[in-house]
């Protein structure tokens, strides 16, 4: 089943074969603001259908958040994969120091956007973002 992420004006579409069985709630400065719960995908996992009028935003420059020019919706960010490196509390998993920064990079959909998205089947893990980077 593809699941489609849209902006609430359509400028903005984003494929993925199926939704994921996981998700995350972050409750840092910008994701508590945004409000989405975000759905991890490796780069290639992804096809970008339409992307009118994207703007970015990145406050440190590892962490890129994307959203539609036109509408103002939060629909994907790139970053680091992080959750590769440390653990939801943000202490380093084993074989990784503290400051490590992962190489490969993952993508978030905001599965805010996927219209009658099956949220039963997606286990969405509570992450602090605000206490632990």
């Amino acid at each position: 089943m593809t699941m489609t992420a849209t902006c609430h004006c359509g400028a903005t579409k984003i494929q993925a074969a199926e939704p994921p069985r996981q998700a995350k709630e972050c409750n840092c400065t910008f994701c508590a603001r945004t409000g989405a719960v975000w759905g991890y995908f490796k780069p290639d996992q992804l096809v970008f259908v339409s992307q009118d009028e994207e703007r970015t935003y990145s406050a440190s420059g590892l962490n890129r958040h994307h959203f539609c020019g036109r509408c103002g919706m939060q629909t994907w960010g790139d970053s680091p994969d992080w959750a590769s490196a440390y653990n939801a509390d943000g202490s380093p998993k084993e074989g990784f120091t503290a400051g490590t920064v992962p190489e490969q990079r993952i993508y978030g959909v905001n599965l805010r956007l996927v219209d009658d998205l099956d949220w039963s089947g997606i286990q969405v893990e509570k992450m602090d973002g605000r206490n632990s980077w």
